[in-house]
């Protein structure tokens, strides 16, 4: 399935929304990436394995559920993850890209490639339509943890 939703985060006709600047979304993202815990509450745990200067390798675990994953970052632009294969998991990568398209206008872009598990069917389009509506709200909420974050001086 491949799915891609985009976020605006700096909307100049509303004056009821405080601007981000790049990096505090930036520093948001990657605290997402470094910290997810901070923003994923189903998560019981989160270890970095192996860090570069542009990479992180993760080990995630939902419940008896352990996800190993890649995290590349191109700093203040994008963050792409890379889930590695597993039994009852596919292949999947998500990268989540900063978008200027004219001053004083920011949203972030969250693209979703996920595969399907060796051996089992495709869900169909009635699943894969929860699927993306939990995308976009974890995405959601990660946004909004970073505009909370941003407020506190945090990021």
């Amino acid at each position: 399935m491949k799915f891609a939703h985009l976020v605006e985060i700096n909307d100049p006709f509303n004056p009821l929304i405080d601007p981000l600047t790049q990096e505090q979304v930036w520093r948001g993202l990657e605290l997402r990436a470094l910290e997810p815990q901070r923003f994923a509450d189903n998560l019981d745990s989160a270890a970095i394995l192996e860090r570069s200067d542009n990479w992180v390798r993760r080990e995630l675990r939902y419940g008896s559920l352990i996800v190993h994953d890649t995290v590349q970052f191109e700093p203040m632009r994008r963050l792409r993850v890379e889930v590695e294969p597993a039994p009852n998991l596919a292949r999947a990568t998500m990268t989540t890209t900063i978008e200027m398209p004219h001053p004083g206008s920011l949203f972030v872009r969250f693209e979703y490639e996920t595969g399907v598990p060796a051996g089992a069917a495709p869900a169909g389009e009635f699943y894969d339509g929860f699927v993306k509506q939990a995308y976009v709200a974890a995405d959601v909420d990660a946004i909004r943890m970073i505009r909370r974050l941003a407020a506190e001086g945090a990021l």
